[in-house]
C-alpha cells in the first residue's frame, strides 16, 4: 500500500459543534491517509464521529481546524487553531504576520481548490503534449493537437470536490420523495451542465442495469422500492459522477443480512470495474473485514488505532479496539458459550493526567493512540510475540 498514489489525506481533522457555551468535539485531531484504489474502513460504535469525519471530507461541514488535501490539493482548511495562535502570539508582530498569511493561505485553497486542480490538469496536459506535437509532423501533428485541445478542455472544465461522491446511510431520507428514481440519479449531470435528454436518459438506464435494476424503474418513486432497492438507487446516483472516491456511510446498516450481502458485493463489483477508492464507514467489524484493506478505529471522535485489515484482528493493540473485537459474535455456539466480552473503561485503563497521549505507529503501518509508558509496553508486547 505504501508505494500506490495517497488520493485523500487528512491531517489533524477538528469538527466542534456549539451550542450556547457548551462545545462538542466530534471529531479531534483525527489524521489518516487513503491510498488510491483501495477500501478504508472506518469503525467505532454510534456517536463517535464515523459519519461526521465523512461528511467533513466531502465538505458539508465547515471543518473547524486542519486540512482536508484530494489528489495534492487542499480542499478543506479549518482557521481555528490558527486564531487561536494569533491570539496567543499577540505582542508579536511577524508572528502574527506569519500567522494571516497562513489562514490567508487555507481560506484561498478552500475557496480555489477547483481552479487549482484545473490549473494543475492543464500544466501536466502541456507537459505531456507539447514535446510531442513539436516532434511530430503532418497527420500525427494535427491529430496530436486535435487530443490536446480535448484534453485542456477538459482541464478547464473539471470540478474537482465532484470526484468525491457519498452513499448515505439511511436509503429513504437520502431520496427526494417527489422526485423519480431518473430525476434523482440524473440530478448530478443536469447539475454539471449536461442538457442532451437522450444522452441523460441513456447514462441513467445503464447505472440502473450495472447496479441490479431495470430501466422500468426510471419512472418510479422511492417509495415504491424496498431498502436494498432504495440503497442500490443511491448507488447508481454516485457512480454516474464517475467519482474516484467514494464515501460509504454505513450503506447496509438498515438492510437485511442477506440484502447486505448484495450490497457489498455490488460495491465490490463497481470497485474492481471502475477502479474506485472507497472510505466504508460502518459498526458491523464482520463486514469491514471482508471488505477493507485497512481499517481505523475510532473512538469519542479520536482515531486510537490504525492498521491493515488482517494485522488489525490479528494483533488488536489498543484496549478499545480488544473490546470491539470481543462483541463479534460467531456462528458456533461452543465458541459463544465460552466467549468472554472485553469491557472498555478508559479511565481505569490510562493514567493521562501528566503523560499525553498521541498517535504513533508501534510498527510499520500499524498505528495506536498512545503516551510514552503505553507505547514501551506496546513494544515490549510486540518484541516478545
Amino acid at each position: 500500500m505504501s508505494e500506490q498514489e495517497t488520493l485523500l489525506r487528512v491531517e489533524h481533522l477538528c469538527q466542534y459543534f456549539k451550542a450556547g457555551s457548551f462545545t462538542t468535539k466530534a471529531v479531534d485531531d483525527v489524521s489518516f491517509e487513503i491510498k488510491k484504489g483501495e477500501v478504508f474502513g472506518l469503525v467505532g460504535e454510534s456517536g463517535c464521529g464515523k459519519t461526521t469525519t465523512g461528511r467533513s471530507i466531502i465538505k458539508l461541514y465547515n471543518i473547524t481546524s486542519g486540512d482536508v488535501y484530494f489528489k495534492g490539493v487542499r480542499i478543506a482548511a479549518g482557521t481555528q487553531k490558527l486564531r487561536e495562535e494569533l491570539k496567543a502570539a499577540r505582542g508579536d508582530s511577524a508572528k502574527q504576520a506569519e500567522i494571516r498569511e497562513k489562514i490567508k493561505a487555507a481560506k484561498n485553497d478552500q475557496k480555489n481548490c477547483d481552479k487549482m486542480y484545473s490549473r494543475k490538469l492543464q500544466e501536466e496536459c502541456r507537459a505531456k503534449y507539447e514535446p510531442l506535437i513539436a516532434k511530430a509532423s503532418g497527420e500525427e501533428r494535427s491529430k496530436l493537437q486535435a487530443e490536446y485541445r480535448d484534453e485542456m478542455r477538459k482541464a478547464r472544465n473539471t470540478r474537482l470536490v465532484t470526484q468525491i461522491q457519498m452513499i448515505f446511510q439511511d436509503p429513504i431520507a437520502s431520496l427526494d420523495p417527489r422526485m423519480t428514481v431518473r430525476e434523482i440519479i440524473s440530478e448530478g449531470l443536469i447539475i454539471q451542465g449536461e442538457r442532451n435528454k437522450e444522452v441523460i436518459d441513456k447514462k441513467v438506464y445503464e447505472m440502473l442495469e450495472l447496479v441490479g435494476l431495470v430501466p422500468e424503474h426510471a419512472s418510479r418513486y422511492p417509495h415504491e422500492f424496498s431498502g436494498g432497492q432504495r440503497q442500490r438507487i443511491g448507488v447508481a446516483r454516485s457512480i454516474i459522477m464517475n467519482p474516484e472516491l467514494i464515501i460509504a456511510d454505513e450503506p447496509v446498516s438498515a438492510l437485511d443480512v442477506s440484502v447486505q450481502a448484495q450490497v457489498i458485493n455490488l460495491l465490490n463489483d463497481l470497485r474492481d470495474r471502475f477502479g474506485l477508492t472507497i472510505l466504508f464507514i460502518a459498526h458491523d467489524l464482520s463486514v469491514v473485514k471482508y471488505f477493507s484493506d485497512r481499517i481505523g478505529v475510532m473512538y469519542f471522535g479520536k482515531m486510537v488505532e490504525l492498521a491493515d485489515s488482517d494485522e488489525l484482528f490479528a494483533h488488536p493493540l489498543h484496549p478499545y479496539t480488544r473490546s470491539l473485537l470481543s462483541a463479534i459474535p460467531l456462528p458456533d455456539p461452543i465458541y459463544e458459550k465460552a466467549r468472554k466480552r472485553i469491557t472498555y473503561n478508559p479511565l481505569a485503563e490510562h493514567d493521562y493526567s501528566v503523560d499525553k497521549p498521541s498517535f504513533r505507529e508501534v510498527r510499520p503501518g500499524h498505528f495506536v493512540q498512545c503516551n510514552d509508558a503505553e507505547f514501551e509496553r506496546i513494544q515490549a508486547q510486540l518484541a516478545g510475540k
